[in-house]
């Protein structure tokens, strides 16, 4: 696999081919990918943070908006006082943080590819990003902790002795980087979703353009507009639904929303 590259594809075989093909392991000789993936309706995204969209200040509100998350939903809050669970809980409810998602599965990126009916007249996108490799830029007090679990990507048990505060992780080394952290199970979503984060050691620092010059770490696969209905269609039939990814009465309803909508109630093209 060329990494640092887009691949367009054509058909359902070729999407399958892109996603799945490099995930072959020697070491142990199974199917294991390195990568994580992050599906999003326009190749035009960029991995922008949600923080990043509360205006120009977004930096220095970061630690207000945490401490006062803190204070008003302690009650709520995952177990142990860690600021990596307090970041994944915020993430998990709405809040603008530094985090991004995505997930081990390259069908649920696909999910959120075409989730939006709305959005397909427009070519869609899944960043695949090498989670393994990415460790070698990791502060060296970082990569310890990792290899003393076994790991390649953080928890926040594993994560809170080494760093136990976001300017502790800015502090580590001048150049950025960035990790993957598994959250809690904090509840159904997150675990069939086969959910994680990223963060940038800074919260100024866009990982777009830190891929951009790491290129070895990443490629996007370019999911084109006319493809959209018959992945979608596949995909329900293989139950990466609303239903399943997003248990719930909310999810159930989306999921039949969108199953019984006609195919061209939302699209800027018509059957020719």
């Amino acid at each position: 696999m060329e990494e640092g590259i887009d691949i367009v594809v054509n058909n359902w075989a070729e999407v399958q081919a892109a996603l799945f093909d490099h995930s072959w392991n020697d070491k142990i000789n199974r199917f294991r990918s390195n990568y994580v993936y992050r599906g999003s309706w326009s190749k035009n995204h960029q991995l922008s943070t949600s923080i990043t969209r509360l205006g120009d200040q977004y930096a220095e509100l970061e630690p207000h908006i945490l401490r006062n998350f803190r204070k008003y939903a302690h009650s709520n809050a995952a177990p142990g006082d860690s600021i990596w669970n307090w970041l994944a809980v915020a993430q998990h409810h709405g809040l603008p943080t530094r985090l991004l998602d995505w997930t081990y599965s390259p069908l649920v990126a696909l999910h959120f590819v075409t989730q939006d009916l709305s959005k397909y007249h427009e070519d869609g996108v899944v960043w695949c990003v090498n989670y393994v490799k990415s460790r070698d830029y990791l502060p060296m007090p970082l990569k310890k902790a990792l290899d003393g679990e076994g790991s390649n990507v953080f928890t926040p048990e594993v994560l809170q002795p080494v760093c136990p505060t976001l300017r502790e992780l800015a502090n580590f080394q001048a150049d950025e980087f960035v990790l993957f952290l598994e959250p809690p199970s904090l509840d159904a979503r997150i675990v069939h979703q086969y959910a994680l984060f990223s963060l940038m050691s800074e919260v100024t620092a866009a990982m777009s353009n830190w891929l951009h010059q790491h290129q070895e770490l990443y490629f996007k696969v370019i999911i084109p507009a006319r493809l959209k209905w018959e992945i979608r269609d596949k995909l329900d039939q293989a139950n990466i639904t609303e239903r399943v990814l997003m248990p719930g009465l909310s999810g159930l309803s989306e999921w039949l929303k969108r199953h019984y909508t006609h195919k061209y109630l939302n699209s800027d093209s018509e059957p020719g």
